[in-house]
């Protein structure tokens, strides 16, 4: 898979499934678009349907779907009006899994946030494990 070589180090520390998909996406990206950060976007939208970030790597979700506005969009669209993102945390999940993630990643007061600050909190807490597994 061409993709290997570019596969980023957050899928590296996950799972075969998460990364065969990304790569497959990736490779077929690069094949229609060129090689890019486009080709990475939409492997990574594509990886937002099936799986989600937790702390430094990313795990199956229990269903799939996408994960925030922007992955819910696809095509021209998606490049005209861009959504915001939630850098893998899956938005559309019950509070009570985001309040799960929370309690796995010790992010402390999650009890009282709401799902919109559970799911701000899970994203700081997955980029400062993912910059910590780097030696950032």
């Amino acid at each position: 898979m061409p993709a290997k070589k570019d596969l980023p180090s957050t899928l590296q520390r996950s799972g075969k499934k998460a990364q065969e998909t990304w790569g497959e996406t990736h490779d077929s990206a690069v094949e229609q678009y060129g090689e890019g950060e486009r080709a990475h976007r939409t492997a990574f939208s594509a990886l937002k349907h099936t799986h989600e970030k937790v702390g430094d790597h990313w795990e199956p979700k229990d269903r799939k779907g996408p994960s925030d506005p922007q992955a819910a969009q696809s095509g021209k669209a998606s490049r005209e009006r861009p959504r915001s993102t939630y850098g893998g945390v899956d938005g559309n999940s019950t509070k009570e899994h985001l309040l799960h993630i929370a309690r796995r990643l010790q992010i402390r007061g999650r009890s009282s946030m709401t799902k919109a600050e559970l799911i701000t909190a899970i994203d700081k807490a997955n980029t400062r494990e993912t910059a910590a597994a780097r030696g950032d």
